[in-house]
């Protein structure tokens, strides 16, 4: 890029919804409506006239950017299919720790079967992997320990 040139991200995103951010901020009541009308929103009087502009930015751009749709359109273009999935990573997410798929109960070994097929019919066994996630600072990786 040339100096003075903002990438493309930049001048196409970025200088948008700042744009709309300032706009919401300053109550730029001219510059707001031909926003919204350019973009096709429906905003009610409601948060047009609320005190806090935050309250309107929100209206705005939950309409324009829905962050649901983006999260779940990410969600079903970019996760594998549960159908891909190997047996061997379907007896990791069985065992927990030191424990072997071997030492399970066998009625817990007889659902791994269930688990690949990812069958949803009413006598399919239900079920549910709980998983909880924590922070980890990034020294703490053992990709990043020195050896």
């Amino acid at each position: 890029q040339s100096k003075g040139k903002k990438p493309l991200f930049v001048q196409l995103v970025l200088d948008n919804i700042w744009s709309l951010y300032e706009s919401v901020m300053k109550r730029d009541k001219e510059k707001i409506e031909k926003i919204v009308t350019s973009l096709g929103l429906k905003i009610g009087a409601r948060e047009s006239r609320h005190a806090d502009p935050k309250v309107h930015l929100n209206a705005i751009c939950s309409q324009w950017l829905p962050i649901s749709e983006a999260v779940l359109s990410m969600v079903c273009n970019k996760l594998p299919s549960p159908l891909d999935i190997t047996a061997e990573r379907v007896e990791k997410l069985m065992c927990v720790g030191a424990r072997t798929f071997d030492s399970l109960p066998p009625e817990t070994q007889e659902l791994k079967s269930a688990f690949l097929k990812c069958s949803s019919e009413g006598t399919a066994p239900v079920i549910v992997f709980v998983s909880k996630m924590f922070p980890v600072d990034a020294k703490a990786l053992p990709h990043n320990k020195p050896r």
